[in-house]
């Protein structure tokens, strides 16, 4: 285990996301969000996809410095085909266009198609945030292996399909939900494969339908399937974020044929909140409602009550401070992928040693 700073992890994602071919606003763009995303304690979602990139790209299933389609604009109506571009580019542009049309009509409905891996969704509620606006996104994962088992299924048929929803404050996300629909994201399996550690109950089964704690064969082998959270409620939900993103959003749906990509599709809704009153007295309203939950006693086994987004926000003032820890598994596996694209040791070094 390895302890590094912010920058330098923002200085090494960058320089590998510009050797795959990104130009220098892309690759900070990846980069600054893939290292929020550990900071935010979402390791899952941060600097360990770097390797999984790799393979997309020299599999012609990811695409730098892609042009997005617009295919409808419409009013508050915006329909947008990535084309397998850099989801997070791909993705913080679509927002950033949505937030725009929302402040001149009051809301927006954005449907992103088929851009690559988008990375932790709670990054866009944030922008949204950021700007006033309440946002809300039903997510799916297409065109790979299908890795979650819906309700009553003895194999997988969908993706982890994300769904999150936030509320503005004053510096940020007041409250914000951001989840996926299975129990544990399919990166906390893959970090706890790595770091030789079982998984919580009720998170997988194995190729027979049965539970295991064990990820190997899920990461390892490709067997077995993660389970939703909540069994049925979870299950319905993971089910709805497919077809808003796919069906009725228009992206790759997880029947259609597959390529071994990573494709996310996504149904947002973003509201300016100004528009629909007082932004004030929301405001207000959204923190006596805060106010009024915390008022209950912590159940047993709990220290205090945490509202959604704050373990977030915690997370990511003690790892700004004490740096962010990356496993030796995870290390090398970046490595590898790096010395792929033709990045040397050196450049490595030289990359995390300067910040």
């Amino acid at each position: 285990m390895s302890t590094f700073t912010p920058d330098a992890l923002r200085a090494l994602t960058t320089l590998i996301v510009r050797r795959m071919g990104s130009a220098d606003a892309e690759a900070q763009e990846v980069a600054d969000h893939l290292v929020r995303a550990n900071l935010s304690g979402h390791d899952s979602h941060g600097v360990g996809m770097l390797p999984a990139y790799v393979r997309l790209l020299q599999d012609g299933l990811l695409v730098p410095n892609q042009a997005p389609h617009t295919v409808l604009d419409a009013g508050a109506l915006l329909v947008i085909d990535a084309r397998r571009g850099f989801g997070q580019r791909m993705t913080a542009d679509a927002v950033r266009r949505a937030i725009a049309r929302a402040r001149e009509l009051g809301a927006c409905v954005l449907a992103l198609r088929n851009a690559s891996h988008v990375g932790r969704i709670g990054t866009y509620a944030e922008l949204a945030a950021r700007a006033g606006c309440a946002f809300t996104a039903f997510v799916n994962v297409a065109d790979g292996r299908d890795i979650q088992a819906p309700w009553a299924c003895a194999e997988p048929r969908l993706g982890t399909n994300p769904f999150c929803t936030a509320v503005p404050g004053p510096d940020g996300p007041a409250l914000m939900l951001d989840m996926a629909t299975t129990t544990i994201a399919a990166g906390k399996a893959r970090v706890a494969y790595y770091k030789g550690m079982p998984v919580p109950d009720d998170c997988l089964i194995d190729d027979e339908g049965r539970p295991t704690n064990d990820p190997t064969g899920f990461i390892r082998d490709r067997t077995g399937a993660m389970l939703s959270f909540g069994r049925h409620k979870g299950s319905g939900l993971a089910v709805m974020c497919e077809i808003m993103a796919g069906a009725v959003g228009g992206g790759q749906r997880v029947d259609q044929p597959t390529q071994g990509g990573i494709l996310n599709s996504m149904l947002a809704t973003v509201i300016d909140v100004s528009r629909l009153g007082d932004p004030d007295a929301v405001a207000e309203g959204v923190e006596a409602t805060k106010a009024h939950i915390r008022t209950s006693r912590a159940a047993p086994g709990f220290e205090e009550v945490l509202l959604p987004g704050e373990p977030e926000r915690r997370a990511a003032q003690e790892r700004a401070e004490r740096g962010i820890a990356v496993d030796a598994m995870t290390w090398r596996d970046i490595c590898d992928a790096a010395a792929k694209i033709g990045i040397t040791e050196a450049e490595i070094d030289r990359a995390v040693g300067a910040n």
